[in-house]
């Protein structure tokens, strides 16, 4: 089984940002925001969820994030909200480009999501905080 861990870094929020993949205690992929625009650390989140599936490929593995809220809009808000043609009581999705992408990513893989609490000395958690900020300075492996 694959381990990963992922993690999002912006600073400032809304700003320049970054996103670090972690496989087995190595930096696996790092990223920025594909426009180049400003970004935020929520999307930062969604992006380093997405490429940790992509780099699965469909192999059975866990996903580490101390985003809550990603693991929440994956596995829980976002099936009403497709129902409903990606409509939401209260207002427009945000980030609806990031969810609709790693949504079904999400349901075609093997993948278990597991949070984790941020910033509280778990290794793999730390490893994806320093390599997201790496990222977001701009670092490349």
């Amino acid at each position: 089984m694959i381990i990963y861990y992922t993690d999002g870094s912006c600073e400032p929020n809304p700003g320049k940002g970054g996103f670090a993949v972690i496989r087995d205690m190595k930096p696996a992929v790092l990223g920025r925001e594909p426009s180049g625009a400003e970004t935020t650390n929520i999307r930062m989140e969604g992006l380093a969820i997405i490429a940790a599936l992509k780099d699965a490929n469909g192999k059975p593995c866990q996903i580490y994030s101390d985003s809550e809220f990603w693991i929440k809009v994956i596995t829980v808000w976002s099936l009403p909200w497709e129902a409903n043609g990606w409509k939401k009581k209260g207002g427009a999705i945000k980030n609806l480009d990031i969810v609709q992408k790693v949504c079904p990513l999400y349901r075609e893989s093997k993948a278990e999501l597991i949070w984790v609490r941020g910033h509280n000395n778990d290794p793999g958690n730390e490893l994806a905080d320093h390599w997201a900020n790496e990222a977001r300075k701009g670092t490349v492996l």
